[in-house]
């Protein structure tokens, strides 16, 4: 199945802005952090269709799933 996985913010760096990706069925939002290799403390927001969801959501064919990291400032 075929899911889209966008990043943003400092995700972005050295990595890709949205991609997609060919996944068997049954995989879940935390498999595709760890392949995409996310610091998991870093992860602030998960959203599966704009969505929020969480790490043990399992994907659907044609889901987008978009991943932000914790925002600093002051």
């Amino acid at each position: 199945m075929r899911v889209t996985v966008k990043l943003f913010a400092t995700f972005r760096k050295g990595r890709f802005d949205a991609e997609v990706r060919e996944v068997p069925p049954g995989t879940t939002v935390a498999r595709i952090v760890e392949d995409v290799r996310l610091p998991e403390r870093e992860i602030a927001i998960l959203l599966v269709n704009s969505r929020h969801a969480d790490r043990s959501r399992e994907l659907s064919d044609g889901d987008t799933l978009s991943i932000f990291p914790l925002v600093g400032g002051g």
